[in-house]
This record gives structure tokens, sequence and C-alpha cells, in this order.
């Protein structure tokens, strides 16, 4: 009886170990990068400031969709204009880098946002460009529509998504100044939420053009939980998983960062790289800015 008994507790002290190698479970390899919490598990992100787009953030968004051979998608439905034509001049910037195509999609009709015609540029794009102007008409327009799903879809297969000023707030969770009757107002019931490419993350923009270095922390004072990016006119971050690179020519803040000590933010510039998901500025290697 106790040679039987001493191999049925060796059978239930090695039976995970069978089970999971007939599932093939293992253990995760050290040596791969845990996978991102923040940022987009594909593909780039490029969210800029406002103010003139041109130069670095151009250059390098247009270069993410794949140079020569990019095929660009703006969409211009943050303005308040209703008409856009293939020959709109926010076209122009984008064509001048020598994409192979770049097209205008825009509509304010949620239903025709669910449509297959009109995603099916979506679906051919390597770059999606979200304009500037108020964040609320981008909400009533595509949130949580097929619209939204493509670009989804676009991230996934390694495309880039960006935006300026209110294009680059729709690319959070937390959209900051989504109210219809006042752009200054930082928090709007109804107008919270954004595509959510970057989780718990809120992004300002025009932050020193504008005077908006204290406005963050309105957000931060409801939920706690929250990052704040501060995009100020001709900085942007490119974003590609939990890492958040800084381009361009100001600056760019940020709030609830675990490194900033007795600071309440702290500023970032061009070729400084701050981890989203653990709220630290990385140590780069020196170059020449």
């Amino acid at each position: 009886m106790r040679p039987r008994r001493s191999f049925r507790w060796l059978v239930l002290i090695a039976l995970p170990a069978l089970i999971a190698c007939g599932s093939g479970a293992s253990s995760p390899d050290p040596a791969l990068p845990a996978p991102p919490t923040v940022g987009p598990p594909h593909g780039t992100l490029v969210a800029a400031g406002g103010g003139p787009v041109r130069g670095e953030i151009l250059e390098r968004f247009v270069a993410h969709a794949g140079g020569a051979s990019a095929r660009i998608v703006v969409i211009p439905t943050a303005h308040d204009g209703d008409a856009f034509s293939d020959g709109w001049k926010g076209l122009a910037p984008f064509r001048k880098m020598g994409a192979a195509g770049v097209t205008v999609l825009h509509t304010r009709d949620r239903t025709v946002a669910e449509s297959e015609a009109f995603v099916a540029p979506l679906k051919a794009a390597t770059g999606v460009w979200i304009s500037g102007g108020q964040q609320w008409r981008l909400v009533d327009a595509y949130l949580d529509t097929r619209t939204h799903r493509e670009l989804e879809a676009l991230l996934e297969r390694g495309g880039v998504v960006g935006g300026t000023s209110a294009g680059a707030s729709m690319l959070a969770s937390f959209l900051v100044r989504g109210a219809k009757d006042d752009r200054g107002r930082v928090i709007a019931e109804g107008y919270l939420k954004g595509f959510g490419f970057m989780e718990a993350v809120a992004v300002d923009q025009h932050l020193l053009t504008r005077y908006r270095q204290a406005d963050l922390f309105q957000v931060l004072g409801r939920r706690p939980d929250i990052l704040g990016i501060g995009l100020d006119e001709g900085a942007a971050i490119v974003v590609q998983g939990d890492r958040a690179e800084v381009i361009g020519e100001s600056q760019v803040a940020v709030y609830g960062a675990n490194d900033r000590g007795d600071r309440p933010y702290y500023f970032l510039s061009r070729g400084d790289v701050f981890d989203l998901a653990s709220r630290t500025r990385l140590k780069v290697p020196t170059v020449d800015r």
C-alpha cells in the first residue's frame, strides 16, 4: 500500500507541471519587453500642441506613415466648416512632403460615420491626421463609431494616427476642453471621453502660448489616476507602446509623474523620452540637439 500511496503523491505534485506542458504554457521570457499598458500595442501616435504643424513634427508623421509611399487621410471635422474638398488647404503640407496619396474625410453625421463606404479610405490608409478645432465635434461625429474602430485597426496594423490641438486631445482616454459653449472650460460633463489610444491620460495643448500651465490640475483633482500631458505649440510627442519621445521646438509638461519630487509638474524638451507606464523620464544617450 505504501508504494502506491507514494506514487499518488508524486502524480499530484507533478500534475500542474504536466498540465502546463500539455497546454503550451510557459514562464514569461524576461528578455521580452512587457506589453504596453498605456500607449497602443502596435503603431504610432503623434500628438502635437497646435499652431502651424511643420518641420520635424510633419516629417516624423509622414515617415511613420511610409514616407513617399504614405497614404494619408486628413480628418478636419473639429473645424467649424462643412465643406472640405480635395483642394482644401489643410492637405497641402502633406502633399508637399511627397506622400503618395492625401485625401480628406469628413462628416457630422454619425450614421455616415458608421457606414462601410465612409470608412473605406481608412482601410487603405497608412496614416491619419486629425486637425484642430473643437473637441466636441469629433466626439459627436466619431466616438464609438465604425470610424473610431477603423482608427484602432490602423494602429493595430502598424500605421500612425496623429493630431494637433483638439485632434491631439482626442487621442487620450480623458478628454479635456470638450465643452460646446466655452473652449476655456477644462472639464465638460458629457464630453469627457476621447478615443482612448492612451489609457488614463489627458492631453492639453497650446500650453505656454495660452498660459494653461495650471489647467490640468483640475483634471487630476477629479481623477488622481490620470497622467496629464501639456503640449505647447510647436512641440509634439511620438508615442510607441509606452514610450513617448518629445520632438519639435517647444516643450511638453507632465503632471502626475512619479519622479516629479516636490514639483507639481516638470517640462520635457526635444529628445527627452518619458515612460508612460512607470511615469518617469527615461535616461537616453546625450546627443546634439
